[in-house]
């Protein structure tokens, strides 16, 4: 797959995927910056401790589903500076953090303070038994973008180092096999496209890593047959959304194809196993559901405590209360509560069984 370079380009013409990922992850990228993503936007991670509170019970119902293994992996991926691990880990129950190994898996330095207990890595470890979790990881794996010419061709746009773009070579390939695949452009100029294959490659290979237990992914997602017309990659910087500039001084994002990554993780396997060889791993059918579905089932409502609760404890019943206005933002429609989760069982029963889209 091409990276999109405009070779001998004067201006620095490049596809999406290679100038975003400079940007991001490159030295001095935005991602390697001290004040880490919690200085420009806000996660489900940051809005309320709520939430590393119901993955700590997924946790659990992943380590009952294990038979309670001596060493329980949480693997963290995309970690930032930490927050979702070390919120993880203060909130199991003490045996199970007793036996709990949990790494954040990000390009950063190891932030200062951070529980000694956390392992900081910059790749998964290569077996894990237990949950990786990855919270708005693959939204920042850097794609391409396709774009509809006069002609009704699909191509590459490329993307100068100020923001500005122009329309490449035709879309071929792999890439083009995927946009027939998971987003198939109608012959209209300007209809735009985000490549997801690099995605895919990345949510597979995250999963190929668990040995046994639970992977899941949660971001901004649309499925097939619905995708936006004009695609969704954006930029954001100290809190609001903006232009999309390849330079390192804003996130650079899009929403990802998760029904496409679902997929992926259950292609076989290449190369295909050998003759005599292990063979190919048959994994349990993946789910998509919304995270206002997710963590309700995972004890998390946003109902409003009892008021007679404001009569027999008034301090309690103002944390119960500001509990609940968490609970809301995390599951609200129109909000975080539409996030995707992509559910990915390896040898356990789906421990979110039962809860609806």
């Amino acid at each position: 797959m091409t990276d999109g370079t405009a070779a001998g380009s004067p201006s620095g013409e490049r596809g999406w995927r290679a100038a975003a990922g400079a940007a991001l992850y490159g030295p001095g990228g935005f991602y390697r910056r001290p004040e880490g993503p919690a200085g420009h936007f806000r996660t489900s991670v940051h809005a309320s401790a709520l939430f590393a509170g119901a993955v700590a019970r997924l946790l659990c119902r992943v380590d009952e589903a294990l038979g309670r293994p001596e060493a329980l992996d949480f693997v963290d991926m995309g970690a930032g500076r930490g927050e979702l691990a070390a919120g993880v880990l203060a909130a199991l129950p003490p045996e199970v953090a007793a036996r709990a190994r949990v790494h954040a898996v990000e390009i950063a330095g190891r932030p200062a303070g951070l529980d000694g207990r956390i392992s900081w890595l910059d790749e998964p470890p290569q077996a894990v038994t237990g949950l990786l979790f990855a919270n708005e990881w693959l939204d920042n794996v850097p794609v391409d973008v396709a774009e509809v010419d006069a002609s009704g061709v699909p191509r590459l746009v490329l993307v100068a180092p100020d923001g500005s773009e122009r329309l490449g070579e035709p879309v071929a390939g792999e890439d083009a096999d995927w946009l027939a695949r998971w987003w198939p452009l109608p012959a209209e100029e300007g209809l735009r496209a985000e490549i997801g294959l690099p995605r895919d490659r990345a949510w597979a290979s995250a999963v190929e890593r668990v040995a046994r237990g639970l992977a899941v992914a949660v971001d901004y997602a649309h499925a097939v047959g619905a995708r936006p017309p004009f695609g969704t990659l954006t930029g954001f910087r100290e809190g609001r959304e903006t232009a999309p500039v390849p330079d390192g001084s804003c996130d650079i994002t899009a929403h990802v194809a998760l029904d496409a990554c679902a997929a992926a993780a259950h292609a076989p396997a290449s190369p295909p196993a050998t003759p005599g060889g292990p063979a190919a791993r048959t994994l349990p059918a993946a789910r998509l559901l919304t995270q206002r579905a997710a963590l309700r089932a995972l004890d998390i409502t946003g109902a409003r405590p009892p008021l007679a609760l404001a009569s027999t404890d008034p301090a309690a019943y103002v944390r119960a209360l500001a509990g609940a206005g968490e609970a809301a933002e995390l599951t609200a429609p129109g909000g975080l509560g539409d996030f995707g989760w992509l559910v990915q069982p390896a040898g356990i029963p789906d421990p979110l069984a039962g809860s609806g889209a």
